[in-house]
């Protein structure tokens, strides 16, 4: 399962859910401005207060990916449907 920190007011966040959510692909999202605990985790995970922050299942985490960047992970990985 992917895991993507954001929140819904960052626009890199809204394309990174959108092109998951265009693609199918399965995730999790958890809310960055609603809850301490997922802010502190994001920045846990990355060692920077930038969002999103996405966690594959591999581990690999990616920081304020681009698209292509996110497609060619997915892609990488076999999560693509």
């Amino acid at each position: 399962m992917i895991t993507m920190y954001g929140a819904d007011w960052c626009g890199d966040c809204r394309r990174t859910k959108a092109q998951l959510t265009d693609l199918g692909v399965e995730f999790e999202f958890l809310d960055t401005a609603g809850s301490d605990d997922h802010r502190d985790k994001a920045i846990e995970i990355s060692g920077e207060a930038s969002i999103p922050v996405v966690v594959f299942p591999d581990g690999t985490v990616l920081v304020e990916p681009s698209n292509d960047e996110v497609a060619e992970l997915l892609g990488a990985l076999d999560l693509l449907p």
